[in-house]
Order: C-alpha cells, then structure tokens, then sequence
C-alpha cells in the first residue's frame, strides 16, 4: 500500500488507528466517538473517567458504551485501558489473560492531566503491577510528566524521565512502555536511544504549534493541553522524530473533547480536540517535511506491530483538496471547537474502503 512520494494529489494508505484518544462518556462520548471512527479502525481508549476505568468489569461497561455510541454500520474497534492507581491489584492484570477485554494499563502520575486525582502517588507502589505486565506482555501507557510543584511546567517531561522513566526501564527491562504524547526533544531522544520495548505517540497539535501559541494575542485555551506545548526547538525535534521513519514513533491523537464553556473559564481546562480533522492535520506535517512515504508506517502500521496486533486489511484515500474546519461542532449539549478551528487545511480525508 502507500505511494510515491512524487504523487502528491491523492494519498491511498492502510486504514490507520488511533493510538490514544479520549473519547469520554455520556453525551459527550455519544458526540464525539464518530469522528474517531470515521477515521480510524482501532484506536486506545483512555481510562480517566469520573471514575476511572479501574478494573475488568468497568473496562468491558465502557467498551459497551462506546459501541453503542457508533453510527450505524461502524467497524471501528476500541481497545480498553486499566487506569493504574497505587492499589491496583495484580490479579486483575493476570485475570486479563483469559478475559482479553483490556489492551494496556496506563500510568497517570497523581493529579498529572484530567480526572488523575486517583492516579499513582509513587511508581513502587505498582511495582507488583508491571511485574504482573512483563510476565504477560500488557503494555503500560505512560503520562510523562512529574507533577513536583517546584518543577516548572514546561521542565516537567524532562524531569520525568530523569526521575522516574530511568528508573522504570532500568526495573523492568521487558516491559512494553509507550511514552504517550512526547513534547521534547529529550523524550525523543530517550525514545530512540532506548531498547524496542519502549515507543511513543506523537499528536497533531505538538507537530504543529509550539507554547507561542498558547498565548497568541491574548491567553488562547483551546491552545492548552497536557502536556502543554514546548519551545520551537522541541517541536522541530518532535516533527524529525515522527517523519525520520522510526518504528519507535506512531500517531496518538490524544484527541480531548471540552465544552467551549470549560474551555474559557477562569480554570480552563486541558485538552485539544483534533479528531474530526485528525488525518488531514497530521497529513499536512508530512507533506512539509517531504516525508508522505513515510506517513502510511506512522500512521498505520508502527502502532499495530508494537501491540502485536494485525495490520488493518481496508484503506483510507486523502485528497489534496481544501478543507475547511469548523469554528465549533456541536456534542453534548454544547459546542466543542475543533483544533485548527477557522483554518483551511491541504488536505481531505475523502473515504475508507
């Protein structure tokens, strides 16, 4: 599959997945879950509800709620996460072998993004947990950041993998590790130097705005996310590492969905929505660094062989054509704005076969 790198009108590649989304609950899930799957044939559900996915049982309930949440006729498969807490029980994790409902668990250092409050105050806690994952191959999904108020914001990922993300390879030298959402340089770096057990997602948003954006003529909330964007110069390093053809780096939205009036409060909150526009936007980096041969393997095939998981037998064609995106999308009740709102894109997605 794939195409030249010359022929630039008209993109045909293996249908791709999603390797991390929030695709939240309720009304808002039931807004928001087609654009995923319009796109995608598989994508990693994150667990941080209210409450968190926690065990088996919760984890199967959700993958219900999303299911019946899909349009009509939708092939689209989600892949449940355990949201690890400092009690997570080992079992559960064993018990998964036979049940087969869980993908992955992910790490959510303690208050680190939304809905994290539950999440893991000290990495030792769980080591019974991610003994229990490199025994059976779960991959862990992990939030790279330290949530030390004495640590700036923008030094938070780098700290991390001093602190912790050392440790947590040098501990568990099988265990599957994505480094979710890299920002820096650093993460890229520490991603490529590592063993092939460790791999990482890259979104559409810190492939394309740096912290500049965030404060654009005014402070702009639906330019903040966690990990929040970094300096030009990581996010030139993060575009070299999502182009350079790497197996380490594949796509991960971390498309999450806010109403318009979470957004502009006087406590915004985090989270850029890109999955109405998700391929079109990634589609656009490539393009710019001369790389299109190289988006069918970050797209659609990187991911699935770090899961051990079949490449997608269907395809999905993108048109270099204008595509304009909405200022707001309408879900729950209220509005959501979209990433690139008010922008005119390169490309679009034209169809899935």
């Amino acid at each position: 599959m794939g195409t030249s790198p010359n022929v630039t009108d008209r993109l045909v590649i293996r249908r791709p997945d999603d390797w991390h989304v929030h695709l939240r609950d309720g009304a808002m899930l039931e807004g928001v879950a087609r654009y995923t799957a319009r796109q995608f044939a598989r994508a990693i559900v994150m667990p941080n509800l209210d409450p968190p996915v926690t065990g088996i049982a919760a984890a199967d309930a959700y993958r219900g709620r999303i299911m019946a949440a899909l349009p009509a006729g939708s092939d689209f498969t989600p892949l449940m996460t355990l949201y690890l807490t400092d009690r997570v029980d080992p079992a559960e994790i064993m018990r998964n072998v036979e049940e087969r409902v869980l993908t992955a668990a992910k790490l959510y250092p303690a208050n680190a993004t939304t809905n994290s409050a539950h999440g893991v105050t000290d990495l030792t806690n769980i080591y019974p947990a991610l003994e229990a994952m490199q025994r059976t191959g779960m991959p862990l999904l992990v939030h790279g950041e330290v949530t030390d108020p004495e640590v700036d914001v923008f030094d938070r990922e780098k700290v991390f993998i001093d602190r912790v993300f050392s440790v947590l390879v040098r501990d568990f030298p099988e265990l599957r590790i994505v480094f979710e959402h890299i920002t820096t340089a650093e993460a890229a770096d520490f991603v490529a130097g590592s063993g092939t057990n460790v791999a990482a997602t890259i979104t559409p948003q810190h492939l394309i705005i740096n912290r500049n954006a965030i404060f654009a003529g005014g402070l702009r909330p639906h330019a903040y996310c966690l990990p929040v964007a970094k300096r030009e110069h990581h996010r030139q390093a993060i575009r070299r590492a999502a182009t350079s053809g790497s197996p380490k780096f594949f796509l991960g939205t971390d498309s999450a969905p806010h109403g318009v009036e979470r957004k502009e409060s006087g406590c915004g909150c985090a989270g850029i929505f890109n999955a109405p526009f998700a391929l079109e936007s990634y589609v656009q980096v490539f393009e710019e660094e001369d790389a299109l041969g190289r988006f069918e393997a970050f797209a659609s095939e990187n991911g699935a062989r770090f899961y051990r998981l079949p490449l997608n037998e269907g395809t999905v064609t993108l048109e270099r054509a204008e595509a304009t995106v909405p200022q707001r999308l309408a879900a729950a009740g209220t509005d959501v704005v979209p990433f690139h709102a008010g922008e005119t894109l390169r490309w679009r997605f034209a169809d899935a076969a």
